[in-house]
């Protein structure tokens, strides 16, 4: 069993709503995490090549660089929360062939991580 972990940053505003509160919109280095794996290895000894993952990590998010996620689909009308932003990357992630999504991460700030695993 093998995995791989690939990160993929970018910067973007939000303003997050808590107990009907909304945050003032501030800007995160947002960080996504992700980790993809699989049983065996190919004739070159990996996994997968990791900037297959890169790009389809940046394919995702690419839409959110230098953003504001609160005017960008689907977080105008949901709270792009960590949890909501890990959920919606890994719902539209497309990972290479032999290889399944895991997991992904994404923090906000230094030492607030959320993420979605694969159940």
């Amino acid at each position: 069993m093998f995995e791989l972990t690939v990160q993929r940053d970018f910067l973007a505003t939000h303003a997050i709503t808590i107990a009907g509160v909304p945050e003032a919109p501030h800007e995160h280095r947002w960080s996504v995490s992700v980790v993809v794996g699989g049983d065996s290895l190919d004739a070159d000894g990996l996994l997968c090549d990791f900037h297959e993952v890169q790009r389809a990590i940046d394919a995702v998010i690419d839409p959110f660089r230098d953003g504001d996620l609160n005017e960008i689909p689907p977080f105008d009308k949901l709270n792009p929360t960590a949890e909501n932003v890990a959920k919606h990357i890994s719902e539209l992630l497309s990972v290479p062939p032999g290889v399944e999504l895991r997991s992904v991460s994404v923090t906000e700030a230094p030492g607030c991580v959320a993420t979605w695993v694969r159940a």
